[in-house]
């Protein structure tokens, strides 16, 4: 079973900083890729879910990241710690949502619908 938390989310000011974790549960965390995504506020809750970021599987190497968050988020994992990253600078007010942590068996994809274990997410607010 694989189990995900994410941390880190709170109210920053447009220009600002965040780095949201995720720690995953779980022996088997070194063969899952990893997402980031993003519902902005007001969307329905079964709504579709943004792509923000994806990593590869352990010693896969490979990054997705949307165009809209290209050059200022950064995805990341720590395989020893079972944990995955998201660094967001430049912070916009479009940027505000909440953010999800999922795994999938293949990646790094930006489709929602191939993520099997999502997080409960962490509210990001920009507000000045």
């Amino acid at each position: 079973q694989v189990h995900l938390v994410e941390s880190g989310g709170g109210l920053v000011q447009p220009g600002g900083s965040l780095t949201l974790s995720c720690a995953v549960s779980g022996r088997t965390f070194g063969s899952w890729a990893m997402g980031w995504f993003r519902r902005a506020p007001g969307k329905e809750p079964d709504s579709e879910r943004e792509f923000v970021a994806a990593i590869g599987r352990a010693g896969n190497g490979r990054i997705n990241y949307a165009d809209s968050v290209k050059g200022r988020f950064t995805i990341s994992r720590d395989d020893v710690k079972n944990m995955v990253y998201l660094q967001m600078n430049d912070l916009k007010p479009e940027d505000a949502a909440v953010y999800y942590c999922a795994a999938a068996a293949v990646g790094p994809v930006p489709y929602d619908q191939e993520y099997n274990h999502w997080g409960q997410g962490t509210q990001v607010t920009v507000s000045p």
